[in-house]
């Protein structure tokens, strides 16, 4: 994994883990607290009962996250294992999902996504629009949101 992966996980609020059940029935779900452990994503499972059995049925997974106002991050796939309280990594892994949730979101398991391949994301505007700076897309996006 390398700094600007890391860099666009720190800047996101939210990052969707796409999942797919036995009967290949896709699923997709937002994920608000998630960061990274060494090389790996780590999720807490608060409420996502879908995905980990989806995971538990078949580990490939998608995981997409950007920054909203600079419009970019990344696509990232690989394998997800479920690491629950009563295995020794839960332990150095849920520190710093517990920095994240302040200790107020309660959780019993942590998705692990070992990384296989990454994909930048960039908004359309970037390429269509050679000229967009990152300040420029920035007050673009404040102003569609009202920010």
């Amino acid at each position: 994994m390398n700094e600007d992966i890391k860099k666009y996980i720190d800047q996101s609020v939210l990052c969707w883990l796409a999942t797919v059940s036995q009967d290949n029935i896709p699923n997709v779900s937002p994920k608000e607290v998630f960061t990274y452990f060494e090389n790996d994503i780590i999720i807490a499972n608060i409420m996502s009962p879908q995905s980990a059995k989806n995971i538990k049925e078949n580990p490939n997974v998608c995981l997409s996250f950007i920054d909203i106002l600079v419009q970019k991050g990344y696509q990232v796939k690989g394998k997800a294992k479920i690491i629950s309280k009563h295995q020794p990594e839960f332990e150095a892994l849920k520190q710093p999902l517990l920095k994240i949730t302040e200790g107020k979101f309660p959780f019993a398991s942590i998705f692990k996504i070992s990384i296989e391949s990454t994909k930048p994301i960039i908004a359309p505007k970037y390429m269509l629009y050679p000229e967009t700076t990152e300040e420029d897309q920035i007050a673009s996006a404040k102003r569609v949101y009202g920010i």
